[in-house]
């Protein structure tokens, strides 16, 4: 397949980064990312489950969907260590990807709408799409490392913690949310690098348009000049003086 040319392989990259953007970014935002039951021996009195997420904390009777106490500021309070990392990582994780997906956008407009001679002015101003993929592949697989890291870290800390309080913590559904779309970013970068491959016996530069000359342009020729004209004597005079 030619670079010049718009591929499936391109256009199933973009929809699986975007779609694991999106799963990262309902991660984030989900409360479910730590369950913690607490259990009581009065009869009259019901077992309680806390839903822990990254910015909220949802305290419910068990089996029961409704919030008791819904807890706005736990974002700031937050005590375990875990889930204050994926603060931090989760959303950057979303920026360097969504920056890849930016890229690979523009690797693939490159592609679809410039013409195979473009005019002497835009020349200069062309980027290389295989270029664009190439980076946008690496981006996707530094924000894969920076969430499934402190993801995959909260089944650690789990057990961690039930060692350490009691077996009353398991990991909620949000955990496999965002291991999933890790898992989709270095999917997508495997496809963006495999697009690249297929183009790198290009001899042009990764941010240089992918012609190898500037087109409509005259070649310079230098003049041939004849085994005569090389052999031929220059003869120079030059004025002489005496003195007495």
């Amino acid at each position: 397949m030619g670079c010049q040319e718009v591929h499936a392989v391109t256009l199933f990259a973009f929809v699986c980064g975007t779609a694991s953007v999106s799963g990262l970014f309902a991660a984030t935002l989900l409360p479910q990312w730590r369950q913690m039951k607490l259990y009581t021996f009065n009869r009259n009195e019901k077992n309680l489950t806390v839903s822990m997420g990254l910015w909220v904390k949802c305290t419910r009777l068990e089996w029961s969907r409704e919030c008791m106490i819904y807890d706005r500021d736990w974002y700031a309070s937050v005590d375990q260590l875990d889930i204050r990392i994926l603060q931090f990582a989760l959303p950057f994780s979303i920026l360097t990807a969504a920056s890849g997906l930016i890229l690979c956008l523009i690797g693939i407009c490159n592609t679809t709408f410039t013409t195979n001679m473009p005019s002497l002015k835009l020349a200069k101003c062309l980027v290389n799409s295989a270029g664009c993929h190439l980076v946008a592949g690496m981006l996707f697989c530094l924000a894969g490392v920076m969430s499934v890291t402190p993801s995959a870290w909260v089944i650690l800390y789990n057990s961690i913690l039930n060692s350490k309080y009691g077996p009353y913590f398991t990991f909620d559904i949000a955990v496999f949310v965002a291991i999933g779309s890790s898992g989709g970013m270095f999917f997508t970068a495997a496809l963006l690098f495999a697009w690249y491959c297929n183009c790198k016996s290009l001899t042009s530069s990764y941010w240089q348009p992918l012609y190898s000359h500037i087109p409509n342009m005259p070649n310079y020729i230098p003049p041939s000049y004849s085994s005569q004209a090389h052999m031929s004597p220059i003869e120079i005079d030059f004025p002489v003086t005496y003195t007495v």
